[in-house]
């Protein structure tokens, strides 16, 4: 089995590891880094547990080369919280119920992510349609599309001074 030093930055933060010429971006992650947020589903590209963000554009990692993303930016759910704060994303699936049993969630919330990045407003469609890629067993959709509307309203809606936080 033939190895390579893969350089890649994830969430961030320039990494170098040993990994398989074979390795996908999924064993990279989970394996080799510890970066368990990412999820394992159908190990097909099928189901969109895998999402993370390379480049900034949606990837699922159970189909991807680590090999292809050397030198490039690489996110993971872990990359959305700050200080131990869920993003406003991963508030809204909170608070809107848009998780159930949750497996499909980081995969739901990084390609909701990437869709934000570019559409800070998305309409009803475009949000079915960047999500069409990741497979829920749970839920019939609805509360994930509203998570996804109440993240997006939430950012369009001028910010609370310091003092009014928490009322």
């Amino acid at each position: 089995m033939s190895h390579r030093l893969l350089r890649i930055t994830v969430n961030g933060r320039p990494r170098e590891l040993a990994a398989r010429d074979s390795a996908t971006l999924l064993e990279v992650l989970r394996d080799g880094l510890q970066l368990t947020g990412t999820k394992q589903g159908c190990d097909g590209g099928e189901c969109g547990a895998c999402t993370v963000l390379v480049d900034g554009e949606p990837r699922l990692a159970c189909i991807t080369l680590a090999a292809s993303v050397e030198a490039r930016a690489v996110e993971t759910i872990e990359a959305l919280a700050e200080g131990g704060r869920l993003s406003a994303l991963q508030r809204a699936f909170h608070e809107k119920l848009g998780t159930q049993c949750g497996f499909c969630t980081p995969g739901m919330v990084m390609a909701a992510e990437a869709l934000l990045r570019v559409e800070p407003q998305p309409s009803e469609a475009q949000i079915r349609d960047a999500l069409a890629g990741n497979l829920c067993r749970c839920t019939g959709y609805v509360k994930i599309i509203e998570s996804v509307q109440a993240a997006a309203e939430q950012a369009a809606a001028p910010a609370k001074p310091a003092a009014l936080e928490g009322r």
